[in-house]
């Protein structure tokens, strides 16, 4: 692929402002030599003004969302995007979140452009645990764990009932809930199944990769290693 559509692709601008920047010299090797748009050079060793130029197709972020944003890239209100440099919502093939969290929900999302990635993840086939954490706004009957597992649950306009999912008791308004499924705002629709409305919610482990102490509004780039650990889980 040619340097002033690798770099365009990445996020840096148009094919005609990649060619500027190349005009301009602010293109150069690891050892500050100026490159040319026809130059073959190594993607580790590209620099814009210095710096080395993001990672190529196959990128994948883990953003600790917060409250308060949509993952969208349309949305008039934040998104997902405006926590993440601006060229990354420019990136072609798209930079493309993993399902989606709703604007009330906090914790773990993945961003990737590696469209074969993102289907295996969310495959039914791949069965990644989905672990989230619910603060409830009225106390836990203590019947929801065994309607939850029974595989028998039906959700309000839906035609086949839940896979069956586990619930863990954290406090009398807590509740930790494991799921195999993503469907439209299941968590919610699972508790006002049974009578109960969630007043908070938070996904902190996706199969076996989880946040650790990363805060919330920040992201990181996954590795080969992390992605084995995401489906080890």
């Amino acid at each position: 692929m040619k340097l002033v559509k690798l770099i365009a692709n990445l996020g840096y601008g148009s094919r005609k402002d990649v060619t500027a920047m190349f005009r301009q010299g602010r293109i150069t090797d690891a050892d500050g030599e100026v490159l040319y748009a026809d130059d073959k050079v190594e993607h580790a060793a590209i620099r814009i003004d210095g710096e080395a130029i993001d990672p190529p197709l196959g990128l994948t972020i883990l953003l600790h969302k917060p409250v308060g944003y949509t993952c969208s890239t349309k949305d008039p209100g934040r998104i997902v995007y405006d926590l993440l440099p601006p060229r990354y919502r420019l990136r072609s093939p798209l930079l493309s979140t993993v399902g989606r969290l709703d604007r009330d929900t906090s914790g773990m999302l993945l961003l990737t452009d590696d469209g074969g990635l993102l289907h295996r993840i969310v495959s039914p086939k791949a069965n990644l645990a989905k672990v989230y954490e619910a603060t409830l706004a009225s106390d836990l009957r203590g019947d929801e764990g065994a309607i939850f597992a029974s595989g028998e649950l039906m959700l309000e306009a839906e035609k086949t009932p839940l896979a069956p999912a586990a619930l863990e008791v954290l406090e009398p308004r807590r509740a930790r809930l494991i799921l195999t499924e993503g469907r439209y705002h299941q968590v919610r629709r699972m508790f006002a199944a049974v009578g109960n409305h969630v007043d908070a919610l938070h996904r902190a482990r996706i199969g076996g990769l989880s946040l650790q102490d990363l805060p919330s509004g920040q992201w990181r780039t996954l590795d080969s290693t992390d992605l084995e650990t995401l489906f080890r889980g």
